[in-house]
């Protein structure tokens, strides 16, 4: 289950401050490492397999509020998949990684999605396909289509990233964080409709325990 979102307030007074938890999920050797390391030190470097989980904190501040990331890089190797549930447990988002250049990689990335969709409600996280690796197009094995397809069908993000090129890398989180921004709203909207709900009944008769809280 998705940990609620840490709201505080930022330096400024006004904008209000949200701490997500965000996991990076997908095979070995498909680049989520790379891809955090580009997105938070805006650098690129060819790194070595994760053991268990790298951990990234990455701030942006937006006109509407602060979002700080809490970046969880798991482990692509086969024998840690069966602990990395321990890693995405609170997660408000997730990206599952796949590199165009290799076919399996996405077959995998649907396997975590079943994962996810066994610890998560329906839209209880914000959940991305990231095609990544795109410096090497040429060498793609899995269609630009053929992701978006997959992606729509599931209600996904979806977006092709290069960690070496820094290609839409900065695009994706972004998207993360509008969508999850959308939520609070949707979710700040919702107890004035419930109060309003609540003095109808209580002017009707008909108020009851629940509604006298």
């Amino acid at each position: 289950m998705a940990q609620k979102a840490m709201p505080g307030t930022s330096l400024e007074g006004i904008r209000p401050t949200y701490t997500y938890k965000v996991v990076l999920l997908g095979s070995m050797s498909v680049g989520k490492s790379s891809l955090a390391y580009r997105y938070v030190k805006n650098d690129f470097k060819e790194l070595l397999p994760t053991v268990g989980c790298s951990f990234f904190t990455q701030t942006l501040n937006l006109e509407v509020a602060t979002v700080k990331f809490e970046i969880w890089d798991t482990a692509g190797q086969e024998k840690y998949h069966s602990v990395c549930h321990l890693y995405y447990r609170g997660a408000h988002a997730a990206l599952l990684i796949y590199d165009i250049t290799n076919k399996e990689t996405l077959n995998k990335a649907k396997l975590w999605l079943r994962d996810l969709e066994k610890e998560f409600l329906p839209n209880e996280i914000v959940i991305a396909l990231v095609g990544n690796k795109m410096d090497l197009a040429a060498e793609r094995e899995v269609a630009t289509e053929e992701g978006e397809e997959f992606a729509r069908t599931k209600g996904l993000l979806f977006m092709e990233t290069s960690a070496k090129s820094s290609h839409q890398v900065n695009d994706i989180f972004m998207a993360i964080a509008q969508d999850l921004l959308q939520r609070e709203q949707e979710k700040a909207s919702t107890p004035s409709l419930h109060r309003r709900s609540t003095v109808d009944l209580g002017e009707s008769g008909a108020r009851t325990g629940c509604c006298q809280l």
